[in-house]
């Protein structure tokens, strides 16, 4: 039998692995900087181009920024978020050839982005006015350094910890039972019998305990009664997540609960309600704030006029420095020192005004979404950890495929549900989706342990429904010379490529799925539709397939009255989120039964478990079943 490696082997072999995936990503997105046109770039959501510079200031934590305002196509769905680097550049008008591209030698950092608005934090000596200046300018993200950073210098600290942190990091790693207090359980009368065992499990736990929750079972309400319980306990916990929504979505629970969360970076949605537990927010609002500003504005000043000879200008400065600083220290051990939870990304937490403060609590939301070595950056803060999350859902972005199989986008949560088994309650009574839907999800990935509760059991929009119907598009398929066939494409309904980063496309089959749409709707009528707010979630899982659907539910008269109610995105645009009515794009169709990146059934997972009351499927079956989970599903949809 192979001898397992030690903690500290194991994290050395993570360590080179994120290294390998660091040099992928660089490498990809070198060649898409220098290879992708800019137009490609827009349209990826990596880029807004152009945009006007409208202003800049010095911001509340005293950092210059820049406000840009996007002129082009609002429609196109973009990944600017807060803490995302960026950079700005100028496209130089080009009679033959492609467009030059320069960019500008510094990097900003997104601080907010709010529709076509968004705030760039850049460094303090950069020329705003030869931004303003700029012809033709744009903005694009670039490649982030500073997270692979610190997620490996937090994979070194780890190996070479002491005290709690090399205990928790073996304790992962072994099969040493974690410790536990003992008490009598407590009764929580608004949670059901297995929310309620995972509360005392958390409460009971002195060194890690995990609340695994599968699909509509109530994970975020028992996590927010979870740390509510702790807080009876602990002064303070620490609250992280692997994405800025996560991060967003727990804070608002907990501020709905009457708890006072301190949110480090900006949320996703831009509202005074999400804003007003910001830090930034906070600190602007502190009555010391005016008379700090006032400093750090004399201290601008200064600089700017310094006069030649002015002997004092030195001790000026200093002396305003140091007023600076003391105010700024007071008004932060007040904030820190009023706040119940500090919520952050688990990069975030990387954040120099957490230096020194200790937790007695860790807690991290949507856990299995996150690489094992983002989860040690806010571990060394703490002393005990609360994972939450489902493993059979989506898993960690890994691009190096290499280091995906040497065992990368295993996540820590992964790895102590393995190792214990004991820390684990899972959530087994689901509120979103009706019985049938549900069903074939809880048999395959959870051992049929998730149960429907009684009020959502039979739900469903018509009478007589049936929850799950799949439309086999290979009996459309049309042969020979038939004026149906495309003489270049072959059968009608074959997916084609349309490139690396953008996967398949089938348009044939995007045209039924909206005319399937159009059918269930007129089921249901019009007026209907728009009383009751029926809302609908179209997936599929490549990009290409996506903007296709998008662009024809815009040209679609039909669909008009009803568009806001309609959302077209990928799997992960979807992850979190439940709709009405679900209808999934599968896209693969071809003679060799290759169904791609569709082979990671938790992504399947997601998709099937996102519909309330209806699901519709459409896809190749004879492809499809080649594989023995979708040859399952198409089963278990015909025998209902």
């Amino acid at each position: 039998m192979s001898q397992q490696p030690s903690p500290i082997q194991a994290l050395e072999q993570q360590r080179l692995l994120l290294q390998l995936e660091y040099q992928a990503e660089k490498e990809t997105f070198r060649q898409q900087t220098e290879q992708i046109g800019i137009e490609r770039k827009v349209k990826r959501g990596d880029a807004w181009w152009p945009i006007k510079v409208s202003k800049s200031y010095y911001n509340s934590l005293n950092q210059l920024a820049v406000e840009v305002v996007r002129q082009a196509d609002n429609d196109i769905e973009h990944n600017f978020e807060f803490g995302r680097p960026a950079q700005f550049f100028t496209v130089e008008p080009s009679d033959s050839g492609p467009k030059a591209i320069r960019y500008f030698r510094f990097t900003g950092t997104v601080s907010y982005v709010d529709g076509d608005r968004m705030v760039i934090v850049v460094p303090d000596n950069t020329s705003i006015i030869d931004l303003q200046g700029a012809e033709s300018l744009g903005v694009q993200l670039s490649f982030d350094e500073t997270s692979y950073r610190l997620m490996m210098e937090a994979l070194d600290r780890t190996i070479k910890g002491k005290g709690r942190l090399g205990y928790l990091r073996d304790l992962f790693y072994s099969r040493q039972k974690p410790e536990t207090f003992v008490f009598p359980p407590m009764h929580f009368p608004y949670l059901n019998a297995t929310q309620e065992v995972a509360v005392n499990e958390v409460l009971r736990a002195k060194d890690v305990a995990i609340v695994h929750g599968p699909p509509g079972t109530g994970k975020t309400t028992t996590l927010v009664e979870a740390i509510r319980e702790t807080l009876m306990r602990e002064s303070q916990v620490l609250v992280c997540a692997q994405s800025n929504m996560a991060v967003d979505w727990i804070s608002e629970k907990l501020v709905d609960r009457g708890i006072n969360v301190l949110r480090l970076g900006n949320p996703t949605r831009v509202n005074d309600k999400m804003l007003s537990f910001t830090y930034e927010r906070r600190f602007e609002a502190h009555p010391d704030y005016a008379q700090l500003w006032a400093i750090r504005k004399a201290l601008r000043d200064l600089r700017s006029h310094r006069r030649r000879g002015d002997e004092k200008y030195h001790q000026k400065v200093e002396s305003l420095k140091s007023r600076a600083t003391e105010l700024e220290i007071r008004i932060n051990n007040e904030l820190f020192g009023e706040a119940r939870v500090i919520a952050s990304t688990l990069v975030g937490s990387a954040n120099r005004l957490l230096d020194g403060r200790k937790f007695g609590t860790l807690f991290i939301d949507e856990a299995a979404q996150a690489l094992e070595a983002a989860c040690w950056i806010p571990m060394r803060r703490v002393s005990r950890v609360i994972l939450a999350g489902d493993h059979c859902q989506l898993p960690p972005t890994v691009k190096s495929i290499a280091a995906l199989k040497a065992g990368l986008g295993k996540t820590l949560m992964e790895r102590i549900v393995e190792q214990h088994p004991e820390a684990v309650t899972l959530l087994k009574i689901q509120y979103r989706m009706n019985d049938d839907i549900m069903r074939f999800s809880s048999n395959y990935f959870y051992g049929g342990q998730v149960e429907s509760a009684p009020e959502v059991r039979y739900r469903s929009i018509l009478d007589l429904d049936t929850p799950i119907t799949w439309i086999d598009t290979s009996q459309f398929e049309v042969n020979g010379d038939d004026k149906e066939t495309d003489s270049n494409r072959g059968p009608l309904f074959k997916e084609e490529f349309v490139g690396e980063s953008f996967g398949r496309i089938n348009k044939a089959e995007g045209e039924l799925t909206l005319l399937a749409l159009q059918h269930y709707f007129n089921k249901i009528g019009k007026q209907r539709l728009l009383d009751e707010r029926i809302d609908v979630g179209i997936i599929s899982p490549y990009r290409a397939q996506v903007q296709y659907l998008r662009h024809l539910l815009k040209t679609q008269e039909f669909f008009k009255p009803f568009r806001r109610y309609i959302s077209v995105n990928t799997v992960d645009g979807f992850q979190g989120q439940e709709r009405d009515v679900v209808v999934i794009s599968l896209v693969r169709s071809n003679d060799e039964g290759q169904i791609g990146f569709l082979r990671d059934l938790r992504r399947m997972n997601v998709a099937i478990t996102r519909a309330r009351m209806k699901l519709i499927i459409l896809g190749d079956a004879t492809t499809m079943t080649h594989h023995p989970f979708y040859k399952k599903l198409y089963d278990y949809i015909e025998g209902l």
